[in-house]
C-alpha cells in the first residue's frame, strides 16, 4: 500500500494560505497548520483595543481558517528568534521596515525543523508568483527553498504549475495537475476559487497582516530604535507603537497619547512601567511617558496632553503627573497652541 504523506502548512490567517490548504486536502493529503508569532501581527487585538474597529472581528484569523478547514494549528513563539531577522535582514527591507524575504526564509526554514521533528513530508505556503515584489517573485522563490534548506520540499499550490516540480510532485505524493497557475497582484483568481470552495468570510487584503508593511509604524519603530541607541527590543515596546499618537518633543522623551477611550483602558496597564500624565480639570487623554524626561520638562508635557482634551480652548486644565515611582506632580497648564510644533513632533 502507498504510505500516506502528511503536509505542513504556514497558516497566515489569510485567503492565499486558506486556498493552498484546500487545495492540497482535496488530493486526500494530511495537513496541519503552523503559525508563527512574531509580535508583529496581532490584528485581532488591535481591533479589541480602539473604539473605532469594535465592529472587525476580534479573532485570530489563522485558528478561524484552521477550523474553516478541520485543521489543527500550532501556534509558536518565535519573538525571541525573530529579533535577528527583523534587525539584521540579510536581503534588506521592503518599502518600509519590513524584511520579507528573511522573514520566509527564517518560517520555512521553522517550519522544515517541525516538520522533521513530527514525521511529516513536505511543506506548502499561500504564496502567489509574482504577488509580492520583495519575495514573491521567480528569483526569490529559488533563495527562499534553498537558503530555509527545504529546497524541492516547499510546494506553493496557487502557482505550481508555473514553476518547476517539486519533489512530492515528482513522486506523485500530489496531481500536479490539479495544483494552481496563479500569477501577479490581482486577487480575482483566488476570489473565484474562495467561491468555488465555499469560502465567504476571508481576511482581507492577501492575509497580510504585519505591521513593519506600514510605513507609519515602521517610522515609530525606526524612532524607538534612534531614541534608545541601539535596535533591541521587548514585546510591550512593539505593542505600544501599535496605539496612540506619538509625539516626540525633544531626543530624550517621548510622549504616547490615547486617541479614545479603548486605548486609554489598554494603556492604563502600563502605568507602573512609564511615566504618565491624566487629565483632571476636564475630559481628555491618558498619556505615558517614555524616554527620561526632567523635572522642566513636566510643564511642557503637560501642556501638549491639554491640547487633546476637552479643555485645550480654555485658559488653563489641570493635570497629574506620575513618576514611575509613584510620586506625583500636580500641573496647572495652558494648553499647548503651536499645531505646527506638534505635527513636526509627531512620530
Amino acid at each position: 500500500m502507498t504510505q500516506p504523506r502528511k503536509a505542513v502548512a504556514l497558516i497566515s490567517g489569510g485567503l492565499d494560505s486558506l486556498l493552498a490548504v484546500k487545495l492540497i486536502q482535496n488530493q486526500g493529503i494530511y495537513v496541519e497548520g503552523i503559525n508563527f508569532f512574531t509580535g508583529f501581527c496581532v490584528e485581532g487585538h488591535t481591533h479589541a483595543i480602539r473604539n473605532q474597529d469594535k465592529y472587525k472581528p476580534k479573532r485570530n484569523n489563522a485558528l478561524w481558517s484552521a477550523e474553516q478547514l478541520g485543521i489543527k494549528l500550532h501556534i509558536i513563539d518565535v519573538i525571541e528568534e525573530y529579533k535577528n531577522v527583523l534587525i539584521n535582514p540579510k536581503h534588506g527591507y521592503g518599502t518600509n521596515m519590513n524584511p520579507c524575504l528573511d522573514c520566509k526564509i527564517f518560517m520555512v526554514n521553522k517550519a522544515k525543523q517541525w516538520m522533521l521533528e513530527n514525521g511529516f513530508d513536505f511543506i506548502i505556503t499561500g504564496e502567489v508568483l509574482g504577488q509580492r515584489p520583495m519575495s514573491q517573485t521567480k528569483y526569490k522563490f529559488p533563495i527562499v527553498a534553498k537558503q530555509s534548506g527545504a529546497d524541492d520540499l516547499l510546494v506553493r499550490p496557487l502557482c505550481a504549475k508555473n514553476l518547476e516540480a517539486t519533489l512530492p510532485e515528482r513522486e506523485g505524493w500530489i496531481n500536479r495537475d490539479l495544483l494552481g497557475n496563479i500569477t501577479g497582484r490581482s486577487r480575482k483568481p483566488q476570489f473565484e476559487k474562495a467561491k468555488k470552495f465555499g469560502f465567504e468570510d476571508f481576511a482581507q487584503p492577501a492575509g497580510g497582516c504585519c505591521f513593519l508593511t506600514d510605513k507609519y509604524y515602521s517610522a515609530k519603530l525606526v524612532d524607538l530604535w534612534q531614541a534608545h541607541g541601539h535596535k533591541e527590543y521587548e514585546l510591550d515596546d512593539i505593542m505600544l507603537l501599535k496605539v496612540g499618537r506619538h509625539i516626540r518633543p525633544a531626543p530624550h522623551f517621548k510622549l504616547v497619547i490615547t486617541r479614545d477611550e479603548g486605548e486609554g483602558r489598554f494603556m492604563q496597564g502600563y502605568r507602573k512601567e512609564f511615566m504618565s500624565v491624566n487629565p483632571d480639570s476636564h475630559k481628555g487623554s491618558f498619556a505615558l511617558i517614555d524616554g527620561t524626561p526632567t523635572s522642566d520638562d513636566f510643564e511642557l508635557i503637560a501642556q501638549i496632553v491639554a491640547r487633546y482634551g476637552q479643555g485645550k480652548n480654555t485658559e488653563f486644565v489641570t493635570l497629574t503627573l506620575t513618576e514611575k515611582n509613584g510620586k506625583s506632580h500636580n500641573l496647572t497648564v495652558q494648553p499647548f497652541n503651536d499645531d505646527a510644533k506638534l505635527a513636526a513632533w509627531q512620530v
